[in-house]
């Protein structure tokens, strides 16, 4: 069996700005590149580094579930791989964010002998932190898809950041929507409101595709959520609503050792 080759680059969030070298010199030597990406002017873009450029978004059919929409995505990028050829799968941001397909497909490929590779990429989330002015060190931030963190019981921390990813699709269990609406919102903002007040400031957020767009940065009060108009590719932020509170316990202990170490030590 011939070895192929399997790269998954980030080109990052906004066209042309964000790719790095690295993930675009594997785009322009690979034998075939697979777009993984919803805009045609990007896609545009990538066939101008390369000449078979191919898309995944045919995969995508209304009614259809995303999971057997992502495992097509996989066995589209590993047909080349199995023949041998170097196979470059070009994503939005990060192919490791959000992403199932570009993982399972690495670890598809590493399985059957052939060499695989992740390169990452400036993703939503670095220009979340950008954008908003946002540093996750100062008081920490806590990330969540959306329906995951309606599914699941989740330890919130309201002294931190806390970020909500998809949330235009909140809610959906069945992989098939491309979008829910403001009653499904509605049940994420009341588990919400057991940890904040229902005028507390929110910011629906969107990092740009294209260079001559803005990001959408609406504040809008936390009961005003559900009645929002939010697509699947919008992020929610909620600012810390309490200040961080001292363990005093660990402070003592930890005054009484520098009294007790030497310096340097």
């Amino acid at each position: 069996m011939p070895q192929g080759k399997l790269v998954c680059v980030g080109i990052g969030m906004t066209l042309g700005s964000h790719i790095g070298p690295l993930a675009k010199s594997h785009i322009t030597q690979a034998d075939v590149v697979f777009a993984g990406v919803s805009d045609s002017v990007v896609e545009a873009w990538l066939r101008t580094l390369h000449p078979d450029v191919r898309s995944l978004q045919p995969f995508y059919e209304a009614g259809k579930s995303r999971r057997l929409t992502y495992r097509e995505m996989v066995e589209a990028m590993l047909a080349p791989v199995r023949a041998g050829q170097s196979v470059c799968g070009a994503f939005y941001g990060h192919p490791g964010v959000f992403a199932w397909a570009p993982h399972r497909a690495i670890a598809l490929a590493r399985s059957e002998g052939h060499e695989a590779l992740m390169v990452p990429g400036v993703s939503a989330e670095d220009c979340l932190y950008a954008d908003l002015g946002i540093d996750p060190g100062r008081v920490g931030c806590q990330h969540y898809e959306a329906s995951q963190f309606m599914l699941y019981r989740r330890t919130i921390d309201s002294s931190a950041y806390l970020v909500l990813w998809q949330v235009g699709l909140a809610g959906d269990r069945s992989l098939t929507r491309t979008s829910t609406g403001p009653a499904y919102r509605q049940l994420l903002v009341e588990l919400l409101l057991e940890h904040y007040p229902a005028d507390h400031p929110v910011v629906i957020y969107r990092a740009p595709t294209l260079p001559v767009v803005a990001p959408r940065m609406d504040s809008v009060r936390l009961c005003e959520l559900p009645a929002a108009p939010i697509d699947a590719e919008d992020t929610v932020v909620i600012a810390p609503v309490r200040p961080l509170e001292p363990r005093r316990a660990i402070r003592a202990q930890l005054a009484a050792l520098d009294m007790t170490l030497v310096p340097g030590d």
